[in-house]
């Protein structure tokens, strides 16, 4: 080597050494902001996104990532750094065991667990519960107390709330109400079945569009039991050190919505159909002066988005599921004993919830793709597991006995003999698989896997029927392309004397 060689890499090391930290300083960290899966707390997550992305740094969107212990034990976690809570909740559910009685208390149990809150946005929406005017005059209701001497009502009472430390429990046991006649629903859903006779009560947020779209009275908290929900944003605590223009852009913020103004947000969103990013780039513009380019996303566009993230889910768990369900169906039919354990391990899997599944994996992967994969891939096994072994002991005994004559080894035997033989029904079983997985992938969304249960989640909060449609027509056709693409494959897979007495 050179000297001028020598010199020149030397320079060039010394040149990366001095200047890679300062270039890497130069290049802001993406921020991911996220939201609960409801309008109000997408809309709150997109002035989040909208002031953080004017002070110069890269935003991700997790919009609708599901509901309060999702997105505090993501943020805890790591797997994002932004989104917006309420007051109450914290300290009534999120740290209820603590028995905060100040602020200041809170805040510090917050930055025990590496979490920052900044001071309230300016409203405060709590929970208040409400019925139809016409119930409400027949029975003379006004004050929630009065429900006592009305067991008979039907209450319909959001999912979330019917479990939290804040909700029906404690609400139920400081007015003495009956508990028979409720029921969970989505909280969107709700307000159609109240409207719609279907329920009597229902929980609402205070700043709800539907409240006065429906014309909801509201019962009067007598007993002073519902808090005080101020809107407030909490973000990682070393976000400061991270990105402090980001914390910086939060606070500008603060102080900056009442009451009138949210519910007007909500709204144009949830009445007039406008987006929620629309809405907040109007906000922002209006009363910060910050201009935010709301996305034009296309019908097709989201179409082709959808389609990648559902795929992936579904192709990654089935890959995964048949490298693990036909050597477990083998083991099964090779060692009955095991293969009895075995398709009982499978089979009780396969009774669990898909939903309570998709939860029981987020504390363990966390959220997004990786607990919908584990559910997905579970959820494939019991189907491969049992057609291999269904396929494998359906072999005649004249088969087997020829078999033996050929004296052939126990891995020959399997590969060139048994298993050509228990293809059909091994590939029944995949394309079995396959499909149900087509279908539970929806679910996904609710932990901000993506795929085509986003816009039916959305549309369900939104009422739009369109929506729906956009996510459940998409995965209607992937499986029937499967089921199609299967029937090709099985042509390569199954040998042809079998297809012919298949089709037979």
């Amino acid at each position: 080597m050179t000297r001028t060689r020598r010199t020149l890499l030397a320079g060039a090391a010394w040149a990366a050494t001095a200047w890679g930290p300062l270039a890497a300083q130069d290049v802001p960290p993406t921020i991911v902001v996220a939201s609960k899966s409801f309008t109000e707390g997408v809309i709150l997550g997109e002035l989040g996104a909208g002031v953080i992305e004017d002070a110069r740094y890269a935003v991700r969107r997790r919009r609708e990532l599901g509901g309060t212990r999702v997105l505090f034990n993501a943020l805890v976690s790591g797997a994002i750094d932004v989104y917006g809570e309420y007051t109450g909740t914290i300290v009534e559910e999120i740290l209820a065991d603590l028995s905060l009685e100040s602020e200041a208390d809170l805040r510090a149990a917050l930055l025990e667990r590496g979490v920052r809150m900044t001071n309230s946005l300016g409203f405060n929406n709590s929970y208040a519960i409400g019925l139809r005017p016409a119930t409400a005059d027949s029975l003379g209701l006004v004050t929630i107390s009065g429900l006592r001497a009305h067991p008979e009502l039907r209450l319909g009472l959001t999912n979330e709330f019917m479990d939290r430390g804040d909700g029906w429990p404690s609400l139920r046991r400081r007015y003495g109400l009956a508990a028979g006649n409720a029921r969970g629903l989505d909280h969107d859903l709700a307000y159609r079945a109240l409207d719609a006779g279907e329920i009597d009560v229902m929980d609402v947020y205070t700043t709800d569009a539907e409240i006065a779209y429906y014309g909801i009275r509201i019962l009067e908290d007598d007993l002073s039991f519902f808090q005080t929900y101020n809107a407030v944003f909490l973000f990682r605590a070393d976000l400061q050190e991270r990105a402090p223009g980001a914390v910086t852009a939060l606070r500008r913020l603060e102080g900056a919505l009442d009451e009138a103004r949210i519910s007007g947000m909500n709204a144009r969103v949830k009445l007039d159909g406008a987006d929620e990013s629309v809405v907040a780039a109007d906000f922002l513009l209006e009363e910060l002066g910050i201009a935010v380019t709301a996305a034009d996303v296309t019908f097709g566009s989201r179409l082709w988005l959808r389609t990648k993230e559902h795929l992936f889910l579904v192709v990654v768990s089935m890959t995964l599921g048949i490298m693990v369900a036909i050597p477990l169906g083998v083991v099964a039919f090779k060692m009955p004993r095991t293969g009895h354990a075995i398709l009982g391990a499978v089979g009780v899997v396969q009774t669990i919830p898909a939903l309570a599944l998709l939860v029981f994996m987020i504390p363990i992967l966390g959220i997004y793709a990786p607990p919908a994969i584990a559910a997905l891939f579970l959820y494939s096994l019991l189907p491969m597991v049992r057609n291999t072994h269904a396929g494998l002991s359906g072999i005649a005994p004249s088969i087997e006995e020829s078999v033996e004559a050929l004296d052939l080894t126990r891995r020959a035997r399997l590969f060139h003999v048994e298993l050509p033989l228990a293809s059909p029904a091994m590939m029944d079983g995949v394309k079995t698989a396959t499909v149900i997985n087509i279908g539970f992938a929806t679910l996904g969304a609710l932990i901000g896997a993506g795929g085509y249960g986003q816009p039916i989640l959305t549309g369900i909060r939104l009422d739009d029927f369109g929506l729906i449609l956009e996510g459940a027509v998409p995965a209607a056709v992937l499986a029937l392309v499967a089921q199609g693409l299967f029937g090709i494959t099985e042509r390569f897979v199954v040998p042809k004397g079998l297809r012919i007495r298949r089709a037979a």
